[in-house]
């Protein structure tokens, strides 16, 4: 009866340390999941605004002010135009 009960008791605190450690586990996984879920909206927030920059260094206005400072380029007047009329149809 004795070494049943040791057994027993054995078995007790084997199952006991098995749990702690697997709640120990699952507590380390879940941080480790807050933290990356984090990151990821840190990312599409960064994302967002580099989106934003995008557009903004694309904009025509934007364009046009740097051609006129840093490369010295304007409108050429209205009688320096050349146009060219389309055809309009396909070649054959």
């Amino acid at each position: 009866m004795v070494r049943l009960n040791v057994i027993l008791l054995f078995a007790l605190v084997l199952c006991s340390l098995g749990v702690v450690t697997a709640q120990h586990k699952a507590r380390k996984i879940f941080q480790a999941l807050e933290a990356e879920q984090e990151h990821a909206r840190q990312l599409e927030v960064e994302f967002g605004q580099l989106q934003l920059e995008l557009s903004t260094w694309g904009a025509a206005p934007r364009i046009e002010k740097i051609a006129r400072e840093k490369l010295k380029m304007n409108t050429p007047e209205t009688g320096r135009v050349i146009t060219s009329a389309s055809t309009g149809g396909a070649s054959r």
